[in-house]
């Protein structure tokens, strides 16, 4: 018999009951064939329609979830839908979904090896895995973290720890200011990890098409010398899917001292397909980057993995350390929090080792390479329109185009309609000041004809 102190904690008629409630919804909504993309609706239509749910006595799980599902769900966009086209979406695997709910059932701690050892070898297994597709060396390895801004940031707080580390073993003085030298096409990460860090971003000029280039880049490093501590070379822009020449930047390496960062979160999983490998020469060069899983290899949110070629300098620069957490940091074992800013982490790459154990590698690059495919074929569908035009053909999964003619608010107004009418989430865009639109494709079951149906109503 549980007293109101243990209710919520005992194994009970009740408790039994909110599991099947909560499974049941769970069953429906992952096998469901037609979940709807779905759309947000007004502040003021909310709280007339979900009212008051948290009060001193509970309204049931039974109520709760009831209100969830037809009232707080339908409020949100469905993100795995094969027609959420904008940002870049998700797709996880039904495999990595339904091991979500394992990972919290089984109340893991991933934090440290003493807490979640097997936890931690399999997602251990994941990274090692990605670096080697990437050609980094067997020692690689790194974390599972929140997503690419944090991915982002540990990374470059490492490698600023690292040149500070170099300069005082040289009997150096450190600089004034520290830099971090990136393409002006960059992920917005960068410039907020340089606001946290407290440092300066230098922005390079990319070539027209978008990409940064080795020559540019040796003209920031000549002029600020050693002040800079890092590059950031991106593996797929957000925006455009442009990869930069990493392999010319690299190749500076060898004349200046500096820690070459690839921002891959979306983009560097297009090198696990043979359709696009050879855009991401040089990756192999790097001392750290970061893949998120959430986003191009069918993983649930929230994943980002950071992978360091030395895995000792991201443990240098964040293990933090105080009395209480001796037992886990005066210790050789391999504890997660350890490599990245942060302590307490859920050990969210499981999902995507589960999913890679069950389908194998093979699976996920005959997904991306589907995309990529598509990518191209509605790439030329576009360009036979006479009233659409690419801005840029498309490098990976990512289509910007144009409607002639069109002015923001006839984007805004069209893409309103989409969504109204659930025909697809396709949201307005810009570049160099002029309004456009892209696709953003890494869902396998999107389909040509759903893109096509997407064009035509552009006519």
């Amino acid at each position: 018999m549980s007293s109101p102190a243990t209710r919520m904690h005992a194994v009970t008629d009740e408790t039994a009951q909110i599991v099947d409630l909560v499974l049941d919804f769970s069953r429906r909504r992952v096998l469901s064939s037609d979940t709807p993309l779905d759309k947000p609706v007004s502040p003021f239509e909310l709280d007339r329609l979900a009212g008051r749910t948290i009060d001193e006595h509970g309204i049931g799980a039974r109520r709760a979830l009831a209100l969830f599902e037809h009232v707080l769900a339908p409020a949100c966009i469905t993100t795995d839908h094969p027609q959420y086209l904008s940002f870049i979406p998700t797709a996880p695997t039904k495999a990595a979904t339904a091991f979500d709910l394992v990972v919290s059932a089984c109340a893991i701690y991933g934090g440290s090896w003493l807490e979640g050892a097997g936890a931690v070898h399999a997602e251990n297994e994941v990274l090692s895995w990605l670096a080697r597709e990437f050609g980094l060396p067997p020692a690689a390895g790194g974390v599972f973290v929140q997503g690419g801004t944090l991915g982002n940031l540990s990374a470059l707080v490492a490698a600023r720890e690292a040149a500070r580390l170099a300069l005082r073993e040289m009997g150096a003085p450190a600089p004034d200011r520290w830099r971090v030298v990136c393409s002006a096409e960059a992920h917005s990460s960068i410039a907020s990890a340089a606001r946290v860090m407290d440092v300066e971003v230098v922005p390079v000029t990319p070539d027209p098409g978008g990409t940064l280039r080795g020559d540019a880049v040796r003209a920031a490093l000549e002029q600020h010398g050693a002040s800079v501590f890092a590059v950031v070379a991106t593996a797929g822009s957000t925006n455009f899917g442009i990869v930069d020449d990493i392999a010319s930047i690299a190749t500076l390496k060898e004349e200046f001292d500096f820690w070459l960062h690839v921002d891959g979160a979306y983009g560097l999983t297009g090198m696990l397909s043979p359709l696009a490998r050879e855009r991401f020469a040089g990756v192999e060069r790097a001392d750290s980057l970061i893949v998120d899983p959430h986003k191009w290899l069918f993983a649930p949110f929230d994943a980002c993995a950071l992978i360091y070629r030395d895995p000792e300098a991201g443990r240098r620069a964040h293990t933090q350390h105080a009395e209480y957490l001796d037992t886990l940091t005066e210790t050789s074992e391999w504890s997660p929090s350890d490599y990245a800013a942060h302590l307490t982490r859920r050990a969210r790459g499981l999902p995507l080792w589960f999913s890679l154990a069950t389908y194998g590698g093979g699976a996920y690059r005959a997904a991306i390479s589907s995309s990529l495919q598509l990518a191209q074929d509605i790439a030329r569908e576009i360009a036979s329109r006479e009233y659409l035009h690419l801005v840029r053909e498309p490098q990976l999964s990512v289509v910007v185009f144009e409607r002639d003619g069109w002015s923001r608010s006839e984007y805004a107004a069209w893409s309103a309609r989409l969504l109204d009418e659930q025909r697809a989430f396709v949201t307005p865009s810009s570049h160099a000041g002029r309004p456009n639109t892209r696709f953003a494709i890494v869902n396998p079951m999107t389909t040509f004809e759903q893109l096509v149906g997407i064009l035509d109503t552009m006519a």
